[in-house]
């Protein structure tokens, strides 16, 4: 078994609070970033959504179909 080196013997790890601490405030840190769209952005991006959603169900439904007849069509 190789030993640690002494840099890594002496990091220590901060204490289980001080670790939340640190979380929660890179996660403020992250939402000050975040941008909020616009009306128009919005409803764009829903629009498109649904209209992915709709061609992956008719995609799916088909490939359903189709490969439900050839089994039919292979096995009797």
């Amino acid at each position: 078994m190789a030993k640690k080196s002494d840099a890594e013997a002496q990091t220590v790890k901060p204490n289980i609070f001080m670790r939340i601490g640190l979380f929660i405030k890179q996660i403020i840190d992250e939402l000050r970033k975040v941008i909020t769209p616009t009306r128009k952005e919005l409803l764009l991006w829903s629009i498109a959504v649904f209209i992915f959603v709709i061609f992956l169900m008719l995609f799916v439904s088909a490939l359903d179909f189709g490969l439900g007849k050839l089994v039919f069509w292979v096995f009797g």
